[in-house]
């Protein structure tokens, strides 16, 4: 499917034409509130210039109306809807390229100065105009207000520690600039879930202590009970959660139902800034209902027809169950890749606590020696039914940065080499059993953390169990609860892990390489280090490996850079220092992730990358042209 998106000239053309007959080009669902004077004609809704869509290719410009039914596992889920919609002032194009959505236009200078560009006549949810006065809100009231933001403005937002110049010339421009470049800026605006650097002013002054009336404000906090203002103002800010029906969005549907609840409905945005190229305003698909249920039983209700449009919560092995129901319940199971850098992935702990096994795990030859005794065939044939690639854990076919070297080296499987490392180690000595031993006299026992999570986990784990067992090498697991099992990870208790892959399988050389360094404490391979480097050394470590040296050098080089073919060198510098120091044990790659789809459905892509950032799960294909079939 091909959808590409701008704002040009032909866009202009169309709206000085459209006239009347943009009336025909609203919502059937919203004739009523039209003719009581509820809402304006969609000709008054629109931006001067809304963004043309181009439904063409594999897609088709489609008829409004119809509810989409969707499953997410707890009431948390509906922040899917925001994800899903991908409504972002800057957005990815199927190509990975960054495209105006929300803004009109964009500017960049020097890599440090940013000047965005509103479109005219662009309205929230609710009417309001969107206006630099909501970026100026939030830039002043919010991020810069000690008692909503104490630790000051986001991350994304300063260079070197040093927020921005910020400046409003007029009520459709806003301007920032850094005394140097800030390449994280755009992707974060573009992420699956994104920046928000504007906020509806309109909505959330009546709860700011610098606008609202004093005792006004109080009784609020009261009825509301909060601690103070500032937890009132919080919990009805949250444009990620979509869980305030009152708050006004700029997304495609907007939540008219409160939590708690097991039915969430979410109705179209009459002030939507996109339309079609034939003068239909975007979405096609008047609601989107989101049903909670038990994520165990996600798969069943999938297969029982109770949704039109399902991903979250079905894995690869449900598929057989899956294509089983589809003629019974009019959907189509198709087959998207994950865009993860690998399925499941082993992570050392180079920061482990224990000194005997950091000695261990810190030499590159231990490392090359599990991932050479790892049987990626046998784990592909038997967990993936052969279609899923055997890889180390890096960037996907997919990516403009991917090297076939990268997907192999030190991931053949050959016992021999692996067992010459160990002995060249020093790890000649066996129990009893034929198990190596540590240089403390303790059998080398091997304790994989895990979440808990995932059966699927499991089963590799067992398969791995049984191939490290030919190098002498005991593999036991210890599940426990997510919190649980970060925190061993954190603390150092944990020797190994297990998650899956980079997060940023198919990254392109503009989106920064943050998981190839130490750059946050999230990372299971180097907890300390990232943490160190997160708090600008106030707490963690400071790494003194000389690859994880090179690493943040390159890091920073890329952080400084606005050359893209010299960030592209960067990445390959560090892919390739990845791929030889095997800092994580990659498995598979490009597993099959079940996307089911109501046959009456249409634009939902036959193939596609299913992956959080970039391409926000369905959002990169732009929901927004989903329509229904016989719609009514």
């Amino acid at each position: 499917m091909k959808t590409t998106i701008r704002a040009t000239l032909a866009a202009l053309v169309l709206a000085a034409a459209w006239g009347t007959a943009l009336a025909a080009g609203d919502s059937p669902a919203l004739e009523g509130k039209v003719k009581s004077g509820e809402l304006p004609a969609v000709d008054q809704r629109l931006p001067n210039s809304p963004l043309a869509v181009d439904v063409t290719g594999d897609a088709e410009p489609g008829r409004h109306g119809g509810d989409l039914r969707m499953l997410m596992g707890k009431s948390s889920d509906i922040r899917m809807v925001m994800v899903y919609g991908y409504a972002r002032l800057v957005a990815f194009n199927q190509r990975l390229e960054l495209e105006p959505d929300i803004l009109e236009s964009y500017e960049v200078k020097e890599g440090r100065e940013f000047t965005f560009r509103l479109r005219k006549g662009h309205k929230w949810s609710d009417g309001h105009p969107f206006t630099s006065e909501d970026f100026r809100y939030y830039w002043e009231d919010i991020a810069n207000n000690d008692e909503l933001s104490p630790f000051g403005p986001p991350r994304d937002l300063l260079v070197d520690g040093e927020p921005p110049t910020v400046e409003f010339p007029d009520e459709l421009t806003v301007r920032y600039t850094w005394p140097g470049p800030n390449p994280h800026l755009l992707t974060a605006l573009a992420g699956a879930r994104p920046l928000f650097i504007y906020r509806p002013a309109h909505y959330l002054r009546q709860f700011h202590a610098s606008h609202a009336d004093a005792e006004t404000l109080k009784s609020l906090v009261r009825r509301d009970g909060s601690r103070n203002w500032a937890g009132l103002h919080h919990r009805l800010d949250n444009q990620y959660k979509m869980d305030n029906p009152d708050l006004p969005v700029l997304q495609p549907w907007h939540p008219i139902t409160p939590p708690p609840s097991d039915r969430f409905i979410f109705e179209r945005n009459p002030y939507y800034h996109r339309v079609d190229q034939n003068g239909l305003q975007l979405p096609y698909i008047d609601r989107v209902i989101v049903n909670i249920s038990d994520k165990d039983l996600v798969p069943a209700k999938t297969g029982a027809g109770d949704t039109d449009l399902q991903a979250r919560y079905l894995r690869f092995d449900n598929y057989t169950f899956l294509k089983g129901g589809e003629k019974r319940n009019d959907y189509t199971v198709r087959l998207w890749k994950r865009g993860t850098g690998n399925q499941v992935a082993l992570y050392p702990n180079l920061n482990v606590g224990d000194p005997v096994w950091r000695e261990i795990v810190r030499d590159v030859r231990f490392r090359r020696a599990l991932s050479l005794a790892i049987d990626r065939t046998e784990i592909n044939q038997i967990i993936y039914f052969g279609l899923a690639q055997e890889s180390n854990n890096t960037v996907r076919p997919e990516s403009p940065l991917f090297q076939p070297e990268f997907q192999t080296e030190w991931a053949t499987f050959d016992v021999a080499a692996a067992n010459a490392m160990l002995d060249e180690l020093g790890l000649k000595d066996r129990d009893s059993q034929g198990m190596r031993k540590l240089p403390n006299g303790q059998t080398m026992e091997i304790i994989v953390d895990t979440a808990g999570e995932s059966t699927e986990e499991t089963d590799v784990l067992e398969l791995i169990r049984e191939s490290w067992a030919k190098i002498g090498i005991k593999l036991f697991t210890k599940p426990s609860q997510r919190e649980i099992f970060r925190n061993r990870v954190f603390s150092g208790d944990s020797l190994m892990s297990v998650w899956s892959g980079l997060d940023n399988g198919v990254p392109t050389a503009d989106m920064a390489p943050i998981e190839l360094a130490p750059t946050q404490q999230v990372q299971l391979q180097w907890p300390k280090w990232g943490q160190h480097y997160e708090t600008s050394g106030e707490v963690g470590e400071e790494p003194e490996m000389p690859e994880i040296q090179e690493l943040l050098k390159l890091m920073g080089a890329w952080t400084v850079s606005t050359n893209t073919p010299e960030r592209a060198d960067i990445w390959s510098r560090m892919l390739a220092i990845h791929a030889e120091q095997t800092f994580t044990i990659g498995t598979v790659s490009g597993v099959l992730q079940p996307v089911v789809v109501s046959n009456r459905l249409r634009n939902v892509p036959a193939e596609g990358i299913y992956n959080w950032d970039p391409g926000a799960f369905f959002g990169i294909y732009r929901p927004e042209i989903f329509w229904f079939a016989g719609a009514k």
